[in-house]
This record gives C-alpha cells, structure tokens and sequence, in this order.
C-alpha cells in the first residue's frame, strides 16, 4: 500500500518569500527551477512545500533529494516527515528501489556519482522530482556533476536550491540555466533570489557583529630565522598565511584570549534572554579541534561537544548537542551548510578555510533567527581577507564560466605551504615553528563599516563591546557601535588632553609621524564617522553608502583599502 499523500492544509504558514517563489513555481510549471536563498531563510521547507503540492496533484509521485553529507540526509528526512512525506534516509545504492512506505529517498551526491545507472533506473520508474540541495556541489566534481545528469535527466522536475556563492570554477552545472553576459562569460541565473540583506530586512535572519582581533605573533622557519608580524597589517600571503597559523596556534595566548572574550560574549547573549545561546569553535584539523576543547574546559570549567569528521557518531552528537544548553561545540568542517543549530549566537572562526563558499557556510551556521531581536557574534583573526569577507556579507555571486582564475582566498593549500620546507631533498617535511601570539580587538565590522579602536583583551575597552546588549535590531545595533565608537574617540581626546595640560614653557615637540598601520586606523575611523552622519541625514545603510563609495572610487572593502583609497573615500563622501 503506497504512502499516503501530505495534507497541505496542515503545512506551516510560508514567509512572503517563499510565497511568492511558490507562486512564481506553479504558474511556471518548468522542469527547472533554481531558488538562491540566505542561509536560515528556510529553503528547507520551501522545498517540501513544492514536493507536497505536486505529490497531491499528481504531478509527481516520487522524490529524491540530494543532500550533500550523510547528516543532512537524516535532517532533510525528520523534516519531510513533520509535514507527511516519508523520505528514506538509509537508502543504499544496492537497495535499488524503496519500501512503499516512503514517498522516496534522500542520498549524497557521492552516492549518486558512485552509481548513477542506479538512481537513473529509480527515477524512470516513476515520475520524480529531484530537489538538489546546495546544487554547488554538483560541480565539486566532474563525476559528480556527469553523474547527477545523467540519474536525473529522466526527472519531471528538478529543483535546485543553494544558500551560498557559487564556486569560481570552469565546471559547468548540471540543470542550472547559463546567460552571457556583455562581457561575453557565462553566468548563472537564479528563478528566485532572496539575500541577507532582505532576510535581515524582515526579521528573518539575525544581525552577525564581527570582532576582528589583531595581536603580535612570533614563529621561527624552518632556517631558523625567528619573525614576529602583528596580524593586519599589510604583508606577504605567506607572512600573513604564517602570522595566522601562529595565531591559531593552541600553545599560544592568542586562541585562549580570544576563546576566554567569546565565552564572556556567550554569558551576556544568555543572560539577555537567549538562555541557551550555544557557541562554536570551527577549527582547522582535528588536532587543534581536541586542544581546543582542552582550552575551552579550562577556561570555562565545562566540556565542549567535539565533532570530529562525518561519521555515524557526529550526526548523534549534533542532534545532542542541539536539543541540550551546553555551551560550547569544537567542530572541524562538520557543521557546515545546512546543519540547523538555531541556538548558535556566538561563533570563533579558528580555521584557516577562507574561500568566499566556506565562509558563507560557516557563517551561516549563526544567522538563524527564532524571535525578534536575537543577535549573533563572530570572532576571527583580523586578516585583510576575512575582513573583507566579513564586509561583503550581502553580496551575492553568480556561477562565472570561462572567467580569468582569481586567488579566491588562502584555504588550506596556501597555508600548508607555508609550514612547508621548500628544500628539493626528500627529508621529511619540516613545519615552522610557532613561538608567541597575542590578542588585542581590533575592530567590529557591521554592515559593511568597521567600529572601535584597538583594544587589548582583559581591558575595560573590549568588555565595551563585549558587553553589547544580546537583543537588539540591526538599527539599534549600528547607533550603539556609533556610539560606542564616540565614546572611545572622546576618552582617548581627555587622555591626550590630560597628559599635556601641565604649562611648559617651550613649545610642545611635534608629534611623531604616524606609521602606515595607525594612519589606516585613523583614516578608517574618519570614514566611518562620515559614513555615520551620511546615514544620520539620508536614511541609508552604512553598507549601501560604503558600497556606493566602492563603485566610485574602486577597490576593496575599507578593511582592506589603502591609505590613499581610504582618502579618495573621504574626499568622495564629503561630496555626496
């Protein structure tokens, strides 16, 4: 006896987006569909709502879902099942076909390129829409992406979802719609759009403060030269890529200050009113992963949840540990896109993963929103690339083919190399050695502006931003870093004002000339005030009047700029 059918009068209420995709679905009525949604926004349930309109209307009888890991298998199947579509999570490519009790199955798209010939017999059994979730990574491959043509090209339907930018990557696709451009590249196009920044315009996501911390590392290579660099500040990829592990490192004082200010930001999220505001640490490897747990202990004197690779204990331990209140998980690339936590608020990103697609994954592990009101925070090494991934929140990115291969961010190949001996002999690899870092706050950046001024951790300065009030909307947050800010500016004058108050009766020495680095911070700040006002007057998001600015003057975000494209952007606003 078949399963029986979804009772659609009984499926959640939808949010206007998902309406009007749903709407724009069905007077459509095209084998393909592709739907670009925020993270948090709910693709999820969008999606079942399609699979249970066409199951009762006999469009389809059967669905497949691609899921890119075996947790998000079981995920998408306790999902279905709330709403009345039996999905077998446990499907085995030498099953072949389902029990009659599931209205059809869930598999990876490992499974599917393994044996497409497989899933292709079970999608011209029956009519089938196939719901490919995170659809990116069909392209990860080219037996993936071959193989998933090749099982679903029979399909009726096929639904493409993805929360993240797509990989800049010549790998076309599968069922994705291509346009060229006027510059004559390919580009994916998207049925349905719905960014952060209209999810954080409805209330659908939270607002994510970013605290950058910056510190002096010390590390000797592998000749046994010693070098000391503070993290920020202008450098080779391999200084940087170095500089950044020393910081990561767990002997060092840098990953313990850093971990000691995220907990104290977990506590205020708490006792807000985000009781079991949970946090994550996302690390590199699993050695750093268990040190790290090590240190969490120490300094918050409970356990954290370890999630080490996607085996059959991880998927338990994260259902654990999301039903619980404990406070800290350490995870490795595990949780991921997809994974629901919606008690995460408060995030360390101790990774040395930096593509525009992974850090859209590990962010979005934090921006679902359950009520009105909630924030969340992530702290991470104040590398200029993080920094203007961090400002670049809203952008949104298109699958690009045929363009020139850009250096997209570090990821683990660059930052590996670093540790590596170059030597041309076949002696073991030798890694450099970490000797020291600090942590010192460097900035917030919100909405694509930075806030603050440098602040050495355990001071009255970071508890300021620490000390943030948990529930705020993204208005109330951009007055209080405003302010903040001020506050920070006016006591530094009354500091300065203070030291040269006593009478002299020589006039006073100039002041030293500023380095590269502080005259960036300064430069920042007036910028940011500028921007301020703009918004005070206009009306306008700090990150639409930063943007604007981009488009005039070029370059990157304002955590990367130059001094001179810094002042190009002052000279610019002063004008608007």
């Amino acid at each position: 006896m078949p399963a029986p059918l979804p009772a659609i009068e009984t499926f959640p209420p939808l949010r206007a987006w998902q309406r009007k995709a749903l709407v724009e679905y069905l007077r459509r009525r095209d084998p393909d569909f592709t739907a670009v949604a925020t993270p948090g926004a709910g693709k999820t349930t969008f999606a079942l709502r399609i699979a249970a309109e066409l199951l009762v209307d006999g469009t389809v009888d059967a669905v497949t879902v691609v899921a890119p890991t075996e947790h998000l298998k079981t995920q998408w199947s306790l999902a279905a099942a709330r709403i009345g579509i039996q999905l077998d999570a446990a499907f085995r490519n030498a099953d072949l076909h389902s029990s009659a009790d599931f209205h059809g199955a869930v598999v990876t798209y490992a499974q599917v390129g393994m044996a497409p010939h497989v899933h292709k017999r079970r999608t011209l059994t029956r009519r089938t829409l196939v719901i490919l979730d995170e659809i990116h990574h069909a392209g990860d491959s080219r037996s993936w992406g071959d193989g998933v043509k090749a099982a679903f090209e029979p399909a009726v339907r096929r639904l493409m979802l993805t929360g993240t930018p797509f990989r800049s990557d010549d790998n076309p696709i599968p069922f994705v719609t291509y346009e060229r451009g006027g510059d004559g590249l390919l580009r994916s196009r998207a049925d349905s759009v719905y960014g952060y920044s209209d999810a954080l315009r409805d209330g659908v996501v939270r607002p994510v403060l970013f605290l950058a911390y910056s510190g002096e590392t010390r590390w000797r290579t592998n000749a046994g030269d010693e070098l000391a660099a503070r993290l920020g500040e202008p450098m080779t990829q391999d200084l940087v890529a170095q500089a950044w592990r020393t910081a990561l490192d767990p002997a060092g004082d840098w990953m313990p200050q850093v971990l000691r200010a995220a907990d104290a930001r977990l506590t205020v999220l708490r006792k807000a009113g985000m009781a079991d505001a949970g946090g994550l640490v996302i690390a590199s490897d699993q050695q750093n992963a268990r040190s790290y747990a090590k240190l969490i202990e120490q300094v918050t004197g409970e356990k954290a949840a370890v999630v080490l690779s996607d085996d059959v204990g991880s998927s338990a331990r994260i259902a654990t540990f999301s039903a619980s209140d404990q406070r800290w998980m350490v995870a490795v690339r595990m949780v991921s896109e997809g994974v629901d936590i919606p008690r995460l608020a408060v995030g360390v990103y101790a990774t040395s993963a930096s593509t525009p697609l992974y850090f859209a994954q590990a962010i979005g592990r934090f921006v679902r929103a359950r009520r009105p009101g909630e924030t969340a925070s992530v702290f991470l090494p104040s590398v200029p690339h993080l920094l203007g991934l961090a400002s670049e929140m809203e952008a949104e990115r298109d699958h690009v083919l045929g363009k020139p291969k850009e250096q997209e961010g570090f990821d683990d190949d660059l930052l590996e190399r670093a540790q590596r001996d170059d030597q041309a002999s076949g002696e073991l690899e030798k890694r450099f050695t970490a000797l020291s870092a600090t942590a010192e706050l460097d900035q917030v950046i919100f909405d694509g502006a930075s806030f603050g001024t440098a602040a050495q951790a355990g001071t009255p300065e970071e508890e300021e931003y620490l000390g943030l009030p948990g529930l705020l909307t993204a208005d109330q947050v951009s007055l209080l870093l405003s302010k903040r800010q001020a506050e920070q500016l006016a006591a530094q004058r009354r500091r300065a004002a203070t030291r040269t108050a006593e009478p002299v009766a020589a006039a006073p020495p100039a002041p030293p000339p500023m380095s590269a680095a502080q005259r960036r911070v300064a430069l920042r700040r007036q910028l940011n005030a500028l921007v301020a006002a703009r918004h005070h007057r206009t009306g306008q998001p700090h990150g639409k009047i930063h943007a604007e600015l981009r488009r005039l003057c070029g370059g990157p975000p304002s955590a990367q700029a130059t001094i001179e494209q810094l002042e190009e952007r002052i000279a610019t606003v002063q004008t608007l």
